[in-house]
C-alpha cells in the first residue's frame, strides 16, 4: 500500500457563514493542494469536507495519516464516538441527533477504503502543513464574503 499524508483545515466566518477548506496530500515528497468553499456553512462542515475531499482523491487503498487541528474529526474516530453514533441511530450520548450526519456517513465510507490514522495538531501553532491548509481555507472562505 502507498503511504500518504493528508493535512486538512477548515475556516468559517460566522457559524454559519462563508467557509472554506484547504487540503494538502503528500506522497513520496510530491504534494497536491485542494481547496473549496461554500457561501453558507459551518466550521465543522468545512473541517469534515476537507478530510473527505482529501481521501476521495485517492485512487486506490492507501495507508493514510490524516493530520488536522479539528478535535471534532480526530476524536470522533480515535475516541470511537463514530461507532457509538452509528450504534445509537446517529444520536449522541445526550440523546440529541449528531450534526452533519450525511458528511459523517460520507467520511466513514471513504475511510473504510483505506487504513487511516487520525492525528491532532494545535491550530495556529506553527505546524507547516496546518498553516498552509489554513491559508488555503481562508482564501476560499474569503471568496464567499460579501
Amino acid at each position: 500500500m502507498k503511504i500518504v499524508n493528508i493535512y486538512s483545515d477548515g475556516a468559517c466566518s460566522g457559524n454559519p457563514g462563508p467557509g472554506g477548506y484547504g487540503v494538502i496530500l503528500e506522497y513520496k515528497g510530491k504534494e497536491l493542494e485542494l481547496s473549496g468553499g461554500e457561501k453558507n456553512t459551518t466550521n465543522n462542515k468545512m473541517e469534515l469536507l476537507g478530510v473527505i475531499k482529501g481521501l476521495e482523491t485517492l485512487k486506490e487503498p492507501c495507508e493514510v495519516t490524516v493530520t488536522t487541528d479539528s478535535k471534532y474529526v480526530v476524536d470522533a474516530f480515535n475516541k470511537k464516538w463514530i461507532n457509538s453514533w452509528q450504534k445509537n441511530n446517529w444520536k449522541k450520548s445526550d440523546g440529541k441527533p449528531v450534526l452533519n450526519k450525511e458528511l459523517w456517513q460520507r467520511l466513514i465510507e471513504v475511510v473504510n477504503k483505506h487504513n487511516v490514522k487520525f492525528v491532532h495538531v494545535l491550530g495556529h501553532n506553527g505546524h507547516e502543513y496546518n498553516e498552509r491548509c489554513d491559508k488555503l481555507a481562508v482564501l476560499e472562505r474569503d471568496k464567499y464574503k460579501n
